[in-house]
C-alpha cells in the first residue's frame, strides 16, 4: 500500500500523530476519535518509512484482543503478515523478557506462571505455616494487599511504614516475604511478579537495560491512562534510550483506580519527557453533537485533566438532545426504560443496539425483572444475571430450606456455608442416614446429631446451631413476615458476616446484592410467592438466540458503543457513589465524573439519563437527591422530562433489628428539591375481563374477583392469584 493510500484516510489530527515519529509523543484520544487507527497506522508507518525493523518496535496493549486487532491492522496496511513483532499485553511481553533473564531474579527460564487458584492455595499454605487465623484474616484479603504492593512496584524490602498494612495483625510484610520465598523455591511467579521482576532486573542490570535500549527504537503504548505504577516504571526505563515513546490514552476515561490505575501517569507525561509533542484527537465519529456537547460540558468540571473538547466528525451528527428523565421512584424508572425500549424496537432499532448502563451491579435487578415481565430478551455483560450470582443462589438455598425442609439440593448447598467444619465424613454420615431411613437430608442431619454419628465436637455444635436456627426462622415467618425472616436468617447464619470479613474487591458488591435481594422480597405477599417468582425468572431462556438488550456496569461498558443508551440511577450516593467520594475525596469525585463521561459517550444517537425521587435502598424507601452531575450538564444540550416534582414517598423500613440490614438514617430532601403533589393511588376496583399490570408478572386479564383477591391470566407467567393491591389497571 502506498503512502497516500494509508495516510489519506486520516484527518489532520490523526495524520499529525502518525507522522510525528521521532521523540516522545502523547496522543490524547477522546472517545470515538479513532485512536486504534492512529496507533496501528503509526506502527505501519514506522516500518514502511524504514525507521525500524518489526522486531525493533515494542507495542503494548491491555488485552489480547487489542493485540490481535493491532497485528491484523498493521498486516493489512503492510500488505503482508507482520512477523517478528514485540506486540502484546504488558504481562505477555514482561514474561517474554523475564524468561530471557530469569536467573537474574532467582528463577530459571522454565519458571511456572501460577493462575489465581494456585496463587491462593500457596498463600494459604504460607499463612497456615505462620499460624495466621484465616477466618479472621482471609487469604484473598492478604492477596489483595500483596498485589497492590506489586502493582506499585514494591518488593518486600521496599515496603515502607507508610506503605505497610495492618492486615493479619501487622504481619502482612512478613507474609509477603515468605510468599515470595515460596514462589522462588517452586521456580514460579504470579502475574504481579512478571512486571515486578522485570523492573527489578532492568534497574539492577545496566547492561541488560542498555541492550533493550538498542533493541527497541520505538515504543507504542495503548490506553496509557490505565497504567499502574509498575507498568509506568517499566515503560519509563525502556524509553530512556531513544525517547521515541508514543503513548495513546484519554485522561477523561481513567476509571480504574480501584485496580491500581494511576491517572497521574498520563498527566505528568510532559514532565517525564520534556519537549514532548502533544496531539489531541477531538473529532468524534461515533456520537451526535448534543451527546458530545453534553459529555464535554460535564467533564470540563474536572480539574485533573489535560483538556480537550470533542466535536462531531460525522456528516449526520445532528440529533436529539440528551434526555434527563425525573421519575417518582425506581419502580417507575424501570417501567419507563422498558416502555422506551419497546418503542425503539417497534421503530426498527435492534435490541443489540440498546444498552442499560448502571453504576453498580445491584441496580440491574429491577431492569432485569421489568424486561422479563414485558418479554424483552436481554443479556448481562461481564457478570451473571442477578438471580444467578453465587451469593444470591446461596441465600435462596437458605430460604428454600425454610420453606421446604425436604429440599435436599438446597440444604446440601448451605449446610457448610459458611464453613462449619462439616467435612466429607460428616456429609457421608448424613447421606447414609437419609438413604437408610428414606428421609430428607435435613432430617438426617438432625438424626445424626441425636445418634452421635458426627464425631467432631466443633462440627456437631455448629450443625446443631444451624438446625436450631432453621426452627427459629420458620417460627419468625408467620409472625413477622418473610422479609424480616430473610434478613434475620442471613445475619444469624453467619452468611453476611462471611462476606463482611472477606477483603476481596468483590465482597462489597456481594453484600449490596444481598441487601437488594431482601429488598426485592418486600414486593411479594409471602416467601412462597417470592420463591415462585424467582423460579419463573430463572426460566427466562438464556440459551435463546437473537437480539438482546445489554445490561452492564459503566466500568464494563468502556470501549463499547450503542445506538441507544440508558443511564439510570443518577442520584447522590448512588452516582456519584458515596463510597468512592468518602474514600477518595476530590479524586474519587473526579473519577466518578469521568465514569459519567464514559457512560454518555457510549451512545451514538440517543442517551437517556434518569433519576428517581425515591429508591429502595437497603430495604428502606429513601428520598433521593438528584446527582450533582445533572446540574453540570449544559442546559442547552439537555431535554428534561418526567414528573419528579412530587411529594417524596414516606420513609418506611421493611426490616427490623440490626446486622447488615439495620435501617439506615433517613436522608432528608433539600428545600425546593422536589415540590408538589402526591402520586395518585392505583385503583383497587377491578372487574372480570379487565386488563391489568403486575410489576413482576407483566400484563394479564382478570379471570375472577373474590373480595380483595384476583385470579389473573398473565401473558408471560400464566395464571396467578394475587391481592388486588399488587396490580393496577393497564
Amino acid at each position: 500500500m502506498s503512502g497516500a493510500d494509508y495516510l489519506v484516510r486520516l484527518n489532520p489530527e490523526q495524520r499529525a500523530a502518525v507522522e510525528a515519529v521521532d521523540g516522545p509523543l502523547l496522543v490524547l484520544a477522546g472517545a470515538g476519535t479513532g485512536k486504534t487507527r492512529v496507533l496501528t497506522t503509526r506502527f505501519a508507518h514506522i516500518l514502511l518509512q524504514g525507521k525500524a525493523y518489526p522486531s525493533q518496535v515494542l507495542a503494548v496493549t491491555f488485552t489480547n484482543k487489542a493485540a490481535r486487532e493491532m497485528r491484523e491492522r498493521v498486516s493489512a496496511i503492510l500488505g503482508q503478515p507482520a512477523e517478528g513483532l514485540w506486540l502484546g499485553t504488558f504481562h505477555a511481553l514482561a514474561a517474554r523478557m523475564l524468561r530471557r533473564h530469569a536467573e537474574q531474579v532467582g528463577l530459571s527460564s522454565n519458571f511456572t506462571i501460577l493462575d489465581a487458584d494456585d496463587q491462593m492455595r500457596l498463600l494459604k499454605q504460607v499463612m497456615d505455616a505462620a499460624r495466621i487465623d484465616t477466618k479472621r484474616w482471609p487469604a484473598n484479603g492478604l492477596m489483595a494487599v500483596i498485589q497492590r504492593w506489586k502493582d506499585r512496584g514494591l518488593e518486600p524490602t521496599a515496603v515502607t511504614p507508610a506503605e505497610d498494612s495492618d492486615y493479619a495483625g501487622g504481619r502482612a510484610t512478613e507474609l509477603y516475604v515468605a510468599y515470595q520465598d515460596r514462589l522462588k523455591a517452586l521456580n514460579a511467579a504470579d502475574f504481579g511478579d512478571l512486571l515486578l521482576h522485570v523492573v527489578t532486573l532492568l534497574r539492577n542490570n545496566a547492561d541488560i537495560l542498555a541492550d533493550y535500549h538498542r533493541r527497541f527504537r520505538y515504543i507504542l503504548v495503548d490506553e496509557y491512562q490505565d497504567t499502574n505504577l509498575v507498568q509506568y516504571y517499566w515503560l519509563r526505563l525502556l524509553a530512556q534510550g531513544h525517547r521515541n515513546i508514543c503513548c495513546v490514552g484519554d485522561d477523561d476515561q481513567s476509571i480504574y483506580s480501584w485496580r491500581g490505575a494511576e491517572i497521574e501517569n498520563i498527566l505528568r507525561f510532559e514532565k517525564d519527557f520534556p519537549g514532548a509533542t502533544i496531539v489531541r484527537l477531538e473529532s468524534n465519529y461515533r456520537s451526535t453533537k448534543p451527546i458530545l456537547a453534553a459529555a464535554s460540558g460535564l467533564i470540563a468540571h474536572n480539574a485533573g485533566r489535560l483538556g480537550k473538547t470533542l466535536r462531531a466528525g460525522r456528516n449526520d451528527a445532528d440529533g436529539d438532545k440528551v434526555r434527563v428523565v425525573s421519575m417518582w421512584d425506581s419502580v417507575e424508572e424501570a417501567r419507563m426504560v422498558g416502555e422506551r425500549i419497546e418503542a425503539a424496537r417497534r421503530a426498527g432499532t435492534s435490541l443489540s443496539e440498546i444498552a442499560i448502563l448502571v453504576r453498580a451491579g445491584f441496580l440491574n435487578r429491577s431492569f432485569e425483572e421489568r424486561l422479563i415481565a414485558i418479554g424483552v430478551p436481554y443479556r448481562i455483560v461481564g457478570g451473571a444475571r442477578f438471580y444467578e450470582r453465587a451469593e444470591i443462589r446461596d441465600a435462596m438455598a437458605y430460604f428454600r430450606v425454610v420453606a421446604q425442609p425436604a429440599d435436599d439440593l438446597a440444604f446440601e448447598r448451605i449446610v457448610n456455608l459458611p464453613k462449619r467444619g462439616l467435612g466429607d465424613t460428616a456429609m457421608a454420615s448424613m447421606h447414609a442416614i437419609a438413604r437408610a431411613e428414606s428421609i430428607p437430608l435435613a432430617l438426617a442431619a438432625a438424626r445424626a446429631l441425636e445418634t452421635g454419628a458426627i464425631k467432631n465436637a466443633r462440627a456437631r455444635a455448629a450443625l446443631s446451631e444451624l438446625m436450631q436456627g432453621f426452627d427459629r426462622w420458620r417460627a419468625i415467618l408467620p409472625v413477622q413476615g418473610h422479609v424480616v425472616m430473610a434478613q434475620t436468617l442471613l445475619d444469624e447464619s453467619g452468611y453476611t458476616a462471611m462476606w463482611q470479613q472477606d477483603k476481596s474487591p468483590e465482597a462489597p458488591g456481594r453484600l449490596e446484592n444481598l441487601k437488594e435481594l431482601v429488598s426485592a422480597m418486600a414486593d411479594y405477599e409471602s416467601l412462597a410467592a417470592f420463591l415462585e417468582h424467582v423460579a419463573l425468572v430463572m426460566e427466562n431462556d438464556e440459551a435463546a438466540e437473537g437480539e438482546r438488550v445489554s445490561l452492564m456496569t459503566l466500568h464494563g461498558a468502556k470501549g463499547l458503543e450503542f445506538d441507544m443508551v440508558f443511564l439510570p440511577g443518577w442520584e447522590e450516593g448512588v452516582f456519584p457513589s458515596r463510597r468512592s467520594v468518602d474514600e477518595g475525596g476530590d479524586k474519587g469525585l473526579e473519577e466518578e465524573r469521568r465514569l459519567a463521561y464514559v457512560g454518555i459517550t457510549r451512545a451514538r444517537r440517543v442517551a437517556v439519563i434518569s433519576h428517581a425521587a425515591n429508591r429502595m435502598v437497603y430495604g428502606n424507601w429513601q428520598s433521593q437527591l438528584p446527582s450533582r452531575f445533572l446540574d453540570e450538564l449544559p442546559a442547552e444540550q439537555v431535554q428534561r422530562e418526567g414528573a419528579a416534582q412530587r411529594e417524596a414517598r414516606p420513609q418506611a423500613s421493611v426490616f427490623a433489628g440490626g446486622g447488615l440490614f439495620a435501617q439506615r438514617p433517613r436522608r432528608m430532601i433539600e428545600a425546593g428539591a422536589w415540590e408538589v403533589k402526591e402520586r395518585p393511588a392505583a385503583s383497587s376496583v377491578f372487574v372480570v375481563g379487565e386488563r391489568v399490570f403486575h410489576q413482576k408478572f407483566g400484563y394479564g386479564r382478570v379471570l375472577a374477583v373474590e373480595e380483595d383477591r384476583l385470579d389473573i391470566a398473565f401473558e408471560k407467567a400464566g395464571e396467578k392469584r394475587l391481592l388486588d393491591r399488587f396490580v393496577e389497571k393497564s
